[in-house]
């Protein structure tokens, strides 16, 4: 399977939480190649794709963080309109729900990372609709 390890980072929000994580990642010497951070008022999470996930993982562990790894789901798109309901209309006629979806534009190139409970399922669902579900190394080499 294609997965993708994303870290999450599930912490309080308040000020230099995120100056935290980035510095031990930093000191870590992990490159980050994507973030995102959703937050309800008092708590968050930060997820984020890093070129040593493990490593990243393990680093942000040590420090006492509330950390967990994700496997997600790297969709290559044609950037276009329409191209994002494609992805979801085949999961949803098969009943696999997105937890969580984000995606962005590189190189010409548009990405969407999904998370879903079915991971093997939606892989081979979306492989059936020709689209071309990423593999780690080619996710990190956009």
């Amino acid at each position: 399977m294609n997965a993708i390890k994303l870290v999450a980072v599930f912490a309080e929000n308040k000020p230099g939480l995120l100056a935290r994580v980035t510095k031990i990642l930093a000191d870590a010497g992990v490159n980050l190649r994507w973030v995102t951070i959703a937050t309800s008022e008092r708590f968050g999470v930060i997820k984020i794709l890093a070129d040593q996930g493990e490593r990243a993982f393990a680093s942000l562990k040590n420090h006492g963080l509330t950390v967990s790894l994700l496997d997600v789901l790297a969709v290559e798109v044609d950037d276009r309109p329409g191209s994002l309901h494609a992805v979801v209309d085949c999961l949803a006629r098969r009943q696999i729900n997105v937890e969580n979806a984000s995606g962005y534009v590189v190189q010409q190139r548009a990405v969407l990372l999904i998370e879903v409970k079915a991971l093997a399922e939606a892989q081979q669902v979306l492989r059936e609709q020709g689209l071309r579900v990423l593999s780690p190394e080619q996710m990190l080499n956009l």
